[in-house]
């Protein structure tokens, strides 16, 4: 809403826009991944700011031959993290911007749950996990589905969604089934297959082997509902300014 807004507000103005929304970014591992890189930096792409990052990892689809593997770091990980205020030297898990947005996400949660998902994070044993604040302890969901807001809205908050999948091709299509289009993460050791996936993800950006992460010399951009113009890079620079062209002839 807020770009459309701004949008709107530029018609009829000749003023040029460049917009960066919302992002719903997938993660996919393949079996022949480094697990433990993927649990790592997989988990610290969605818990990280306490899921406030643009970019952060909200869903995961993970091959069936390492799912349960895969599932186990990642609820050992999140179980790690201690919930709590910022000037906390032990607290690495903040509270969300407001109390409105920690309820959004725990909406989605109690949502997915009442669905048929499962949450694998006891969320009671943080005690600073309360309604009506901005504390919301970090979630695992198994069992979910696209059916699922959890898993095709925005959440913006720490909670990961993970899916078991056959293969490339099934996971392709889900990384694709979202009106957002901003980043995308494929977790393999095989960099031909890496780069075949990533032609065919529809987002402005694709890592392998990493996520949640900005080069300032790569075009920063999004496709469908994540946005459109560019930052960063040198077509950040001319995103943002407008050519003058100098002729001269001397005679």
């Amino acid at each position: 809403p807020g770009g459309e807004m701004v949008e709107r507000a530029a018609v009829g103005r000749f003023i040029g826009v460049g917009l960066e929304l919302g992002g719903k970014d997938p993660a996919y591992v393949r079996k022949d991944a480094n697990l433990q890189h993927a649990i790592e930096t997989i988990t610290d792409g969605a818990i990280f700011n306490t899921g406030q990052s643009c970019c952060g990892i909200e869903r995961v689809y993970v091959d069936e031959s390492v799912f349960d593997e895969f599932v186990e770091g990642v609820v050992a990980l999140a179980n790690s993290y201690k919930l709590g205020r910022p000037d906390d030297p032990d607290t690495n898990l903040g509270p969300l911007v407001k109390a409105g947005a920690a309820e959004f996400v725990r909406g989605q949660i109690d949502e997915a749950v009442a669905a048929g998902a499962k949450a694998l994070v006891d969320a009671d044993k943080y005690e600073a996990n309360q309604t009506g604040t901005p504390y919301l302890a970090p979630q695992v969901l198994v069992d979910v589905d696209h059916s699922m807001r959890v898993m095709t809205e925005e959440s913006f908050g720490p909670v990961i969604g993970i899916m078991s999948v056959s293969g490339d091709e099934e996971a392709i299509k889900l990384m694709n089934d979202s009106e957002f289009g901003l980043t995308a993460a494929v977790f393999t050791q095989d960099e031909n297959a890496a780069i075949e996936i990533g032609n065919q993800i529809d987002t402005g950006t694709w890592f392998m082997n990493r996520c949640d992460y900005l080069d300032p010399a790569l075009a920063w951009t999004g496709v469908k509902n994540s946005g459109r113009g560019c930052t960063l890079s040198s077509i950040g620079f001319e995103h943002m300014t407008r050519p003058k062209s100098y002729h001269l002839k001397t005679v």
